[in-house]
């Protein structure tokens, strides 16, 4: 497939960037971007002392210096994609991952004490601007009898566990002794 490829520009000698047809034999995506290996024409010499054409091969970073031929299909040249790491399946599989800690917001109805609410920092009730809490703090607040654990983003299900142990959950299933 033809390709163009940009050649550099050499201010010793006075050049400017050209631009020189050349030949696509692959193209390799890369974690920093697409590198494309060209076939640019060149001659080499014989051993009889002649010199006759050839192709220098090698590897350029596009779109810095490849420009694609107007016209031509490129969907037959060989492409090698990057693998996805095993955290790109997992982040599709899972969805993206909820950010750590937890975030105190109080309540005040003007009713007696002050009560709290923990919540997960990207619940929609969450404080905007509130400090992030680690599990101890979340903990050592959770058990505040003022302190409520919100149910719209999950943080009694993740905190109760740890408040109380695993052992007041129970199995459904039938006892076997």
């Amino acid at each position: 497939m033809p390709v163009r490829v940009v050649l550099p520009a050499d201010p010793v000698l006075g050049h400017e960037p050209q631009e020189i047809v050349a030949r696509l034999w692959k193209r390799r995506q890369t974690e920093t971007g697409w590198l494309y290996l060209v076939g640019m024409p060149s001659y080499r010499d014989r051993e009889d002392g002649s010199v006759e054409a050839a192709e220098y091969r090698v590897w350029v970073r596009a779109p810095d210096h490849v420009r694609p031929v107007e016209g031509v299909d490129y969907d037959q040249v060989v492409t090698e994609k990057l693998e996805r790491s095993p955290q790109a399946v997992v982040r599709e599989v899972l969805g993206e991952r909820r950010p750590s800690g937890w975030v105190l917001a109080k309540v005040r109805d003007g009713r007696g004490p002050a009560r709290s609410v923990l919540h997960a920092p990207d619940c929609e009730e969450a404080p905007a601007g509130a400090p992030l809490l680690d599990a101890d703090r979340a903990l050592d607040a959770a058990e505040h009898p003022g302190t409520r654990l919100c149910t719209l983003c999950g943080a009694g299900q993740e905190l109760t566990p740890m408040l109380r142990g695993f052992d007041h959950i129970t199995d459904s299933a039938p006892d076997d002794s």
